[in-house]
């Protein structure tokens, strides 16, 4: 009979309200890289949401790369000294790479003459949602940028160019599903 190595989902080692960085330290459960871990966490979760969605097309490939790009800035935040870990970061090019999908997308939708509600078809609910969370993460990371200014200023870039992105992802679906925008 051959024994399963799998390991278990829990270790108990956090029962105590403490968790490990990524190649460092045990912390509060409740300190900043931590909690903006979880941030990033809940926003992938609400991607993962939206893509189970009926969407315009075109989107769905763009959600996937953003999805592992959220991997890859929580390991970056996690991480003390990033590059001695070669953790890889988010940078310039990544930034340009949001601003290309939304200098595409949003041509496409009708010009914003006033604030609108969050809302419409479902989908554009839920990429509001998503937006909402990744500006919470953003101003969570610049918390931690003003106590560690060793972390990337490129990650606020990124996360505000997302919440950009997502809040015309919204605007799209409701389009493609002819939902009226509602004016504040």
């Amino acid at each position: 009979m051959a024994l399963d190595k799998r390991r278990r989902i829990y270790t108990r080692r956090g029962d105590l309200g403490e968790t490990s960085l990524c190649f460092g330290p045990r912390v509060g459960k409740d300190q900043i890289r931590i909690i903006i871990c979880g941030q990033l966490d809940e926003l992938n979760s609400f991607l993962g949401l939206i893509r189970t969605e009926k969407l315009a097309p075109g989107i769905e490939p763009i959600l996937v790369q953003i999805q592992k790009k959220i991997f890859q800035l929580s390991s970056e935040i996690t991480t003390y000294s990033p590059a001695k870990h070669e953790i890889p970061v988010v940078g310039p090019n990544d930034i340009q790479e949001l601003e290309q999908w939304i200098d595409a997308w949003e041509p496409t939708l009708p010009p914003l003459t006033n604030f609108i509600l969050p809302g419409g078809c479902r989908s554009a609910a839920l990429f509001h949602v998503a937006r909402s969370v990744c500006r919470r993460a953003e101003r969570h990371v610049v918390l931690l940028i003003r106590k560690d200014p060793s972390v990337s200023r490129f990650s606020i870039g990124w996360l505000n160019r997302l919440s950009d992105l997502l809040f015309i992802f919204a605007r799209a679906e409701n389009l493609a599903n002819h939902f009226q925008e509602e004016n504040v």
